[in-house]
C-alpha cells in the first residue's frame, strides 16, 4: 500500500451564535473565521486516512508535508517521525545526543493523525491499539464556554447539565465580573458542578491573581486555576501556588517546560496538548511527579477532537476532565457520527483507525478551497 495523493480542503466552520461568548463580553468570536485544513491521504487501495490542522496553518506547509509522504508506504513509517523518508533522514545508531527534527515538520500533527488513521484502518485496529493500548474505556470530559455574562453562564450550565456534564471550563479575564459569574453558575449547578478557571494569563500579576482566587475559592465551585499569569513569571507562579487553596495548572506542550514547572514546585496538575504519539510521553513526565493532567484543545473539529480522545485514553494520569469541545461550539464537526458524551465521559474509540469518517455531504458548505496533491 502506497500513498498516491493527498486531498486538502481549506474550511471555515463558524461557531454557533451565542455558544462561545456573550456579545456584551466579546462582540465577534473572530478565531472561528480563521481557516483550517482537512486532509485525506489516498492510497493505491480503497483505504484512506484523515487529518486536520489547527487554525491558521499556512496551506503552503500542508502542501510541503503532503510531498514528504507521497509514494511512502504508511505501514513502514516510524510513527515518531513520519516525515523521515521524505526528508531522506534516518536514525542509524551513530547519533550523539538528541537528534533534531524528529517528530516535527510542516503541518506535522495533522499528517501524523492521518497516517495513524490509515495504518489503523489497514490493520483493523484503533489508533490507541497501535500505540500500546488504551488504559481506560472512557475519558472524562467537561463542558466549555468563552467569555460570558452571569446570565448567559447560567444558561450554559443548564445546557451542560442537560447533556450530562459535571463541570465546565471557562475563559475569563481580570476585569470581568468573576464572582457574579461563578455565583450564578453555582446557583444552577451547585457546588458539585465544578469550574476550571482559565484566563489565559490575564490575571496578569501574582497579587491580582491571589486576591481574586481567594474570593472565587470561597464560592465552593472552583476545580482548578489554569494559567492565571504569564508563564514567564515563575516566581509569581510559586507565590500563587503557596497562597491559593486550589489546584494550579499550566497548559504546556513541551517536555522541558513541564520539567521547569515541576522543578519550581509551582503547579499541581497540567493541561497537556499534542497528539496520540507525543501527548502520552509528556503526560508521563507529570506522572513521574505523581501529578494528574487533562488533554487540552483549540476549539477544533471532529477529526482532531477524536485524535485527542485516543491520546487521553493512552495516558494513565490523564484523569482530569479533558477539552473535546468543537462538537457543541461549531456549526458542524464534519464527521459522520458525532462524538457522544454520556454522564461527563466519552467512550474510547474502538473502530479501526481514528474510528470516524468524513462527512462529505456537509463539507461543501464550509469549503473555501480544495486541491488534490499527487
Amino acid at each position: 500500500m502506497k500513498i498516491t495523493s493527498v486531498d486538502v480542503w481549506t474550511v471555515v466552520v463558524p461557531t454557533i451564535a451565542g455558544r462561545v461568548h456573550s456579545p456584551e463580553c466579546v462582540a465577534e468570536t473572530g478565531w472561528d473565521q480563521v481557516p483550517k485544513h482537512i486532509l485525506r491521504l489516498n492510497t493505491d487501495t480503497e483505504l484512506v486516512g484523515l487529518g486536520e490542522t489547527g487554525r491558521g496553518v499556512p496551506v503552503e506547509q500542508v502542501q510541503e508535508g503532503a510531498r514528504f509522504l507521497l509514494g511512502c508506504q504508511p505501514e513502514a513509517l516510524c510513527f515518531r517521525d513520519i516525515f523521515a523518508p521524505g526528508r531522506g533522514s534516518s536514525l542509524d545508531g551513530t547519533e550523539r545526543g538528541i537528534p533534531a527534527g524528529v517528530g516535527s515538520g510542516p503541518a506535522y500533527q495533522a499528517f501524523e493523525m492521518a497516517v495513524l488513521d490509515l495504518v489503523g484502518r489497514a490493520r483493523q485496529l484503533p489508533v490507541h491499539a497501535l500505540l500500546g493500548g488504551a488504559v481506560r474505556s472512557k475519558v472524562r470530559a467537561d463542558y466549555w464556554m468563552g467569555h460570558q455574562t452571569p446570565e448567559d453562564g447560567k444558561r450554559a450550565v443548564a445546557r451542560a447539565l442537560e447533556h450530562g456534564f459535571h463541570g465546565v471550563k471557562i475563559k475569563c479575564k481580570l476585569d470581568e465580573p468573576m464572582e457574579e459569574r461563578l455565583r450564578a453558575m453555582r446557583d444552577v449547578g451547585g457546588v458539585d458542578f465544578k469550574v476550571t478557571v482559565d484566563p489565559n494569563e490575564r490575571f496578569h500579576t501574582a497579587e491580582q491573581a491571589i486576591e481574586l482566587a481567594h474570593r472565587l475559592v470561597a464560592l465552593g465551585n472552583v476545580e482548578v486555576f489554569e494559567d492565571p499569569i504569564p508563564k514567564s513569571d515563575i516566581e509569581g507562579w510559586v507565590r500563587i501556588h503557596e497562597e491559593v487553596d486550589a489546584p494550579i495548572a499550566m497548559h504546556l506542550g513541551s517536555g522541558p517546560k513541564i520539567l521547569e514547572a515541576l522543578q519550581a514546585g509551582c503547579v499541581d496538575c497540567f493541561n497537556i496538548g499534542s497528539g496520540p504519539v507525543r501527548m502520552p510521553d509528556l503526560a508521563n513526565i507529570a506522572a513521574a511527579a505523581g501529578m494528574p493532567c487533562w488533554h487540552g484543545s483549540g476549539n477544533d473539529l471532529g477529526i482532531i477532537d477524536t485524535s485527542y480522545i485516543h491520546a487521553a485514553a493512552l495516558a494513565p494520569n490523564c484523569t482530569m476532565a479533558s477539552d473535546f469541545v468543537g462538537s457543541w461550539t461549531r456549526e458542524d464537526d464534519l464527521i459522520l457520527e458525532p462524538i457522544e458524551f454520556v454522564d461527563g465521559y466519552v467512550a474510547t474509540p474502538e473502530k479501526p483507525g481514528l474510528g470516524i469518517d468524513l462527512d462529505l455531504q456537509a463539507l461543501p458548505k464550509y469549503v473555501q478551497a480544495h486541491e488534490e496533491i499527487g
